[in-house]
């Protein structure tokens, strides 16, 4: 059973006319998230301060080991979950919980998370995907969440929520990180067709009007930072009533992120990813540059805010140098494998009534 309360959204039409979407958005949706999860990767979970000591303010890719010390972008398990999901959805035009299980239990998971590396052992133990999924309120879910969005981009129908449901759930069958994935699938599609920048709050507004009657009231206390033993509740209010004081008060990222910490338990992860969009998502750059510095699980959050910002700019207005700096990968050595998927992608959802 998937833990979530029902909710009069689920009879709701998806957030965007499958007419209006610009394929430029969708691409920059992606790549935005490839592009965070590898500026981030290579300093994942060190503190902001250290992070700083050892390398300075990251802006371009790090040197990396698995590319013979060039500072190019590679992935982690945030760009090859995503990405295996959109192949997944590409291949069958609709979301297969059994099919992506398998799939995901089939390969090298790069810095694996111990949710998913749980899941992948009861996957492979024989168990359907309802019974190896696992009740955890970790942000693997919620990272490769964004190309859900892709087969309602034909039709955009009711089912694109239970589609966002159900793609979470399959990993992570949990209150709060369901009701995350479906909050920020419609986040998501609502910045495909944004004609501009929302306003600070709307961020907020945004997700706690579609993750409160999903989560309802549960209970996730702090695990670190200022706010540890400090509070005691539900993550939707948790971020209703702490993202918006930190805006009030004008806090700068590391200061905000810092007090609930920024790792990768969703009480730290989803109010971390909105407050550097309320700040920053009018420029794409900044909203990546400071997601990657100024918190821990770095190449995650980055990921959540690229796929955000890239949405809302489109492909374009990510930096060329990080574009062009992009592998490509989704394994070991498959150079160029993302840039192939996008291309599919594109073809098999031109078919529909939208011209992607």
């Amino acid at each position: 059973m998937l833990r979530l309360h029902w909710s009069p959204l689920f009879d709701e039409p998806a957030p965007f006319a499958p007419d209006s979407v610009d394929f430029d958005r969708v691409c920059g949706m992606l790549l935005g998230l490839c592009i965070g999860d590898a500026l981030g990767n290579t300093s994942e979970g060190m503190l902001p301060k250290h992070r700083f000591l050892a390398h300075g303010e990251i802006r371009d890719y790090l040197p990396n080991r698995y590319a013979e010390g060039k500072p190019v972008g590679l992935p982690s398990d945030d760009t090859q979950l995503a990405f295996w999901t959109l192949e997944h959805l590409t291949d069958h035009t609709a979301l297969e919980p059994e099919a992506l299980a398998r799939l995901f239990a089939s390969r090298q998971i790069f810095g694996i998370g111990g949710t998913v590396r749980e899941f992948v052992r009861r996957s492979q133990a024989g168990l359907p995907w309802f019974e190896a999924t696992v009740e955890s309120a970790g942000n693997g879910a919620l990272m490769r969440i964004a190309p859900v969005v892709v087969p309602h981009l034909r039709q955009a129908g009711s089912d694109f929520w239970a589609d966002a449901a159900l793609c979470g759930a399959l990993t992570h069958n949990d209150f709060a990180s369901i009701s995350a994935c479906v909050a920020f699938s419609g986040i998501l599609g609502e910045l495909l067709v944004a004609p501009q920048p929302p306003s600070p709050q709307w961020w907020i507004e945004a997700y706690v009007s579609r993750a409160r009657s999903l989560e309802g009231e549960t209970r996730y206390k702090p695990r670190g930072g200022a706010l540890a033993g400090r509070y005691d509740g539900s993550l939707w209010r948790f971020i209703a009533e702490r993202v918006p004081a930190a805006l009030a008060m004008e806090r700068d990222v590391l200061e905000a992120c810092d007090e609930w910490y920024s790792g990768a338990y969703l009480l730290e992860t989803v109010p971390s990813v909105l407050y550097v969009l309320s700040r920053h998502a009018h420029d794409p750059e900044e909203a990546i540059v400071r997601a990657v510095n100024d918190t821990k699980d770095n190449d995650t959050i980055a990921a959540i805010v690229g796929a955000a910002v890239g949405a809302l700019h489109g492909e374009m207005a990510l930096p060329k140098r990080w574009r062009e700096g992009l592998l490509g990968r989704t394994s070991a050595s498959d150079d160029g494998r993302i840039f192939q998927l996008l291309d599919a992608t594109k073809s098999v959802f031109a078919s529909g009534p939208t011209a992607i």
